[in-house]
C-alpha cells in the first residue's frame, strides 16, 4: 500500500472519478481525504500496472520514470528503455529485461532474483544492495555500475562487461563470471567462493580481502 499525493489536475491523467461516494482510479476503489485541494489517496493497485499497459500498447521509452517500489514480478518487458529511471526497492523477481536499457538507473535494493537481463545495458546503474540471486546477466554491460553489497549468488554474468564497476563486498558465491571484462573493477571484500572466473580479464582489478576459496581462476587475463 502506497500513499500518493495527487493534485486536481491529475484527475484526468489517472482517470480518477467519484462513484457512490468512493474514489476510483481506473477500476480500483481507494480511500481518500481532502487537504487544501490535494487528494491523498491510498491506492490498492500495483504501481507498475500503468507502465505494463503502455508497454503492451507498444511504448518502449520510459526514460526517467519513477517506479520506486513498483511491483513488476514476472513482467515481460524485453527491450524496454528505463535509462535514469527510479527503480529503488522495485520487485522485478523473475522479470524478463533482456536487451533492456537501464543506463544510470537507480536500482538500490531492487529485487531482481532470477531476472533475465541478457544483453541489457546497465552502464552506470546503481544496484547497491540489490538482490540478483540466480539472475541471468550474460553479455550485459555493467561498466561503471555500483554493485556494493549486492547479492549475486549463482548469478550468470558470463561475458558481461564489469569494467570499472564497484562490487565491493558483493556476494558472488557460485556465480558464473567466465569471460567477463572486469578490468579496473573493485572486487575488494567480495565473496567469490566457488565462482567461475576462467578467461576473465582482471587487469587492474582490486581483490583485497576477497574470498577466493574454490574460485576457478584458470586462463585469467592479466590478473594482478
Amino acid at each position: 500500500m502506497r500513499t500518493l499525493k495527487v493534485s486536481l489536475r491529475d484527475f484526468q491523467t489517472y482517470k480518477i472519478i467519484f462513484i457512490n461516494n468512493y474514489l476510483w482510479v481506473g477500476e480500483s476503489p481507494v480511500s481518500l481525504w481532502l487537504d487544501r485541494a490535494t487528494v491523498v489517496i491510498l491506492i490498492y493497485i500495483m504501481l507498475g500496472t500503468e507502465i505494463l499497459d503502455q508497454y503492451g500498447r507498444g511504448k518502449r521509452d520510459f526514460t526517467a520514470v519513477d517506479l520506486s517500489e513498483a511491483e513488476l514480478e514476472g513482467a515481460n518487458i524485453t527491450g524496454i528503455i528505463l535509462d535514469e529511471a527510479l527503480l529503488d526497492g522495485a520487485n522485478l523477481n523473475g522479470a524478463n529485461l533482456s536487451q533492456a536499457s537501464l543506463q544510470n538507473a537507480d536500482l538500490n535494493g531492487a529485487n531482481l532474483t532470477n531476472a533475465n537481463l541478457t544483453g541489457a545495458n546497465l552502464t552506470g546503474a546503481i544496484l547497491e544492495g540489490a538482490i540478483l540471486e540466480g539472475a541471468i546477466l550474460d553479455s550485459a554491460n555493467l561498466s561503471h555500475s555500483e554493485l556494493t553489497v549486492a547479492k549475486m549468488i549463482e548469478a550468470d554474468l558470463s561475458s558481461a562487461d564489469l569494467s570499472e564497476a564497484n562490487l565491493n563486498a558483493a556476494n558472488l558465491d557460485k556465480a558464473n563470471l567466465s569471460g567477463v571484462d572486469a578490468h579496473q573493477a573493485d572486487l575488494s571484500s567480495a565473496n567469490l567462493t566457488s565462482a567461475d572466473l576462467h578467461e576473465a580479464n582482471l587487469s587492474g582489478a582490486k581483490l583485497e580481502g576477497a574470498n577466493l576459496e574454490g574460485t576457478i581462476l584458470e586462463e585469467n587475463k592479466h590478473i594482478d
